[in-house]
């Protein structure tokens, strides 16, 4: 072999290595897979007034508590194809299964005082209503740092993240 051809031999093992690299970089960088097709965290809300919290993936994992709150918004923070993660409001984790859990957007106010409403997503507009104190709210859309939410028949905009499940960010770590 002669020196040039030990040359580009190194030159194309070199780039080989780099370029095998890349995608584990690049994939790094990219939204996780998951079994669903979803995005991790998300927020996703309870079905029923009785949903079993478990310590793993399966019915056979010991039963940690028992959620009594249908509708309450929960994060997905982890996933198998049947079995979800969800890290909860009052920031507990624990396994339940995807068929109790429904993707429409809820939001809970966590302050201990009532959340205004307001009538248009700025600050100072006029109060629409109030979001009492451990309340759930649907959750309409947020847009350039506001959310539209709707409580009975009130509806009114907050500040994104002046309500727990505004935020796309990990609530639990």
């Amino acid at each position: 072999m002669s020196v040039l051809k030990r040359g580009a031999y190194r030159r194309a093992a070199f780039l080989a290595t780099l370029i095998l690299a890349l995608p584990a970089t690049a994939q790094d960088a990219r939204p996780r897979q998951t079994p669903s097709g979803y995005p991790v965290p998300r927020y996703v809300t309870l079905k029923f007034g009785e949903v079993n919290a478990r310590a793993g993936p399966g019915d056979d994992h010991r039963l940690l508590w028992v959620y009594r709150t249908r509708g309450l918004p929960v994060q997905v923070v982890a996933e198998t194809s049947d079995w979800r993660r969800v890290c909860d409001p009052e920031g507990g984790k624990a396994w339940v299964h995807k068929r109790v859990t429904d993707g429409r957007r809820a939001v809970i106010n966590l302050g201990s005082r009532p959340q205004p409403l307001l009538r248009k997503p700025r600050t100072g507009a006029e109060t629409a209503a109030f979001l009492g104190a451990r309340a759930l709210a649907s959750l309409d859309r947020c847009d350039k740092g506001w959310c539209r939410v709707k409580a009975d028949r009130a509806t009114g905009w907050v500040r994104q993240g002046a309500l727990w499940g505004t935020t796309d960010t990990p609530q639990c770590r």
